[in-house]
């Protein structure tokens, strides 16, 4: 029996809900989207799509910043958005992933040997180029009709930023813009926190704590600059570590599954450990902080359901 309670608060009852729960506009037929989801589609995400489209005012380019562990849902979640808001607004709505604003492979090279060997992997904050992030954003608001802007695409196979000419161009002008990624809104963490490894990763390879620090100067700095950018935060709470590293497990065998007889780059058990622990801290700190500073919480059980709903004051 499907559970139907419903989750958003009566007290927040979105202005524009009415115009969500119009038959017509119900596209979780057509959602590639966990099933716990789907089941959710009326009581749930109908309300968050009314809730975001509450925060934009005429003329305005509301720039919604969705954060989430790894697996959380928030590519799914801002796809959904958009498909939503072509069919009800007919708005242009531009998705932006951090993933796709990675430095290049040959600058997180440089940056390994000048700086830490572990910001040669990409994910944490200082392998991001930030300075593209924050004129990206600018560019896209300000973008005239008719006016084109190309958006950068990162290729996770090469590991590196795919050339200007296979980039994919935007057509102004942008009504609303999701900002999408797993560090997105996070804060630093308190610098007497960095002094205590919390993994293997940290205790073998990040002894010095020179990796820790680097990270959350970026954090405290350039990420700060480019995240006050963002108009509101909505938050994918996960429930622990333990359901990242299945979410991911999950998305790296549907990777195996479709090779199609391909390179397969997939990680195994063990490889996948390893990398999540690149980001075990930041997400830890971010299931501390977050919840009361995001504008909107959704937080996820075991089974990627949303189990609660808070929009803190």
């Amino acid at each position: 029996m499907t559970d139907r309670t419903p989750l958003w608060p009566n007290n927040h009852t979105p202005q524009s809900l009415p115009l969500f729960r119009q038959p017509s506009v119900d596209v979780s037929a057509t959602l590639s989207a966990p099933e716990a989801w789907l089941a959710q589609y009326q009581d749930v995400w109908v309300h968050v799509a009314a809730w975001v489209a509450d925060q934009k005012q005429p003329g305005s380019t509301p720039i919604i910043g969705i954060h989430g562990g790894q697996g959380s849902g928030k590519s799914t979640l801002s796809q959904a958005l958009a498909d939503i808001y072509r069919q009800v607004f007919q708005w242009n709505t531009v998705i932006v992933s951090i993933d796709d604003l990675y430095l290049s492979h040959q600058e997180r090279q440089v940056l390994s040997q000048s700086q830490h060997p572990l910001l040669a992997t990409r994910g944490v904050p200082g392998t991001h180029d930030v300075i593209l992030g924050q004129k990206l954003f600018r560019q896209l608001q300000q973008l005239a009709p008719g006016e084109t802007l190309s958006m950068p695409r990162f290729d996770k196979v090469s590991d590196d930023r795919l050339p200007p000419d296979q980039w994919h161009t935007i057509t102004g002008p942008v009504d609303l813009i999701l900002f999408e990624g797993w560090c997105v809104g996070c804060k630093p963490v308190p610098e007497s926190q960095l002094e205590t490894p919390i993994n293997a990763l940290e205790t073998t390879e990040d002894a010095d704590q020179r990796w820790r620090q680097s990270v959350n100067q970026a954090l405290a700095h350039d990420y700060h600059h480019w995240f006050e950018q963002i108009d509101r935060l909505i938050m994918l709470k996960v429930p622990d570590m333990q359901a990242v590293f299945q979410w991911r497990r999950r998305q790296e065998q549907e990777n195996r599954n479709n090779t199609q007889g391909q390179s397969n780059r997939s990680m195994n058990d063990a490889a996948l450990q390893r990398f999540i622990q690149h980001y075990e801290r930041l997400t830890l700190h971010a299931l501390q902080a977050l919840p009361n500073q995001a504008d909107l919480v959704l937080e996820l059980n075991p089974q990627h359901a949303v189990s609660r709903i808070t929009l803190p004051t």
